[in-house]
């Protein structure tokens, strides 16, 4: 069984394991695997680890190799890439008993004084902070506020408190990321609507996985208060979907942008 976590704090809590080499835990999920935005999570954490305080996370690109397993330790190991006085870089291999399950690469910035100048904007069609059809689960609070048409939107938050740490809320953003993006995806299959009516599962006509995932973090603002996240489909080929979402603190603050791959392929038996 799982472990049991009441806060994202707690999950982030890593146990060193020799030099460079961090042990997690993991609760467990409806669904029978690891989440992969739990993965992207602690890998990230282990990686900030090794890494000076006065450099912040600017971005995060991984690989899910197979999917994880709640019942055992998900282990850890950081590769120091390069320290450079501006940026560093680092690589992250998660493992469990039968092999790699994530791989991550991840740099850091020391902090800039330039200029800054926001683009995007947190879209008017999605009510007040918080508002929306409750979904939570886990660690996640979910606001479901448009789901179709290309499109998944929802208002979300970790279990806190995470106070006004940058790591934890950092690694918050990259958890919650990885929740709307096959839900995006889905929305462009002609086939989704045998769900919504209810007439099949997902599980019951599709094979679906996060394939791989990407963020950019732009703006600091705390993940433990609600934030839009905003995913629009771009597509599907070859059994995979493209998704690219941004997300937003209530504010309208820019805070992250997101990419995912993902495999949403129909049963063939």
């Amino acid at each position: 069984m799982g472990s049991p976590v009441e806060d994202f704090a707690t999950l982030m809590k890593l146990e060193p394991h020799g030099s460079d080499v961090f042990v997690g835990l993991s609760p467990d999920y409806w669904w029978g695997r690891v989440y992969g935005g739990q993965v992207i999570a602690q890998g990230l954490r282990a990686a900030m680890a090794t890494v000076d305080p006065d450099h912040l996370v600017h971005s995060v690109h991984a690989y899910f190799i197979r999917g994880g397993n709640s019942d055992e330790p998900i282990r850890f190991e950081v590769d120091r890439i390069r320290n450079g006085r501006s940026f560093i870089t680092r690589r992250v291999v998660a493992r469990q008993s039968e092999g790699a399950i994530l791989n991550l690469s991840c740099s850091f910035q020391v902090v800039e004084d330039q200029i800054d100048v926001q683009e995007s904007s947190l879209p008017t069609d999605v009510g007040k902070p918080g508002s929306g059809t409750n979904e939570d689960w886990g660690l996640l609070a979910r606001r479901v506020v448009h789901r179709g048409d290309r499109r998944a939107s929802s208002w979300m938050k970790v279990a806190g408190p995470l106070g006004d740490d940058p790591i934890l809320q950092a690694c918050a953003v990259a958890y919650a990321s990885d929740d709307l993006a096959t839900t995006a995806v889905g929305t462009s299959h002609p086939r989704i609507a045998e769900v919504d009516l209810g007439n099949s599962t997902f599980g019951d006509i599709f094979i679906g996985a996060s394939l791989d995932h990407s963020i950019w973090f732009h703006r600091s603002a705390p993940a433990d208060e609600w934030q839009l996240h905003e995913f629009r489909s771009h597509g599907l080929t070859g059994g995979r979907g493209l998704t690219i979402g941004e997300i937003f603190a209530s504010d309208g603050t820019h805070v992250a942008t997101v990419a995912q791959d993902v495999l949403i392929k129909e049963r063939t038996r």
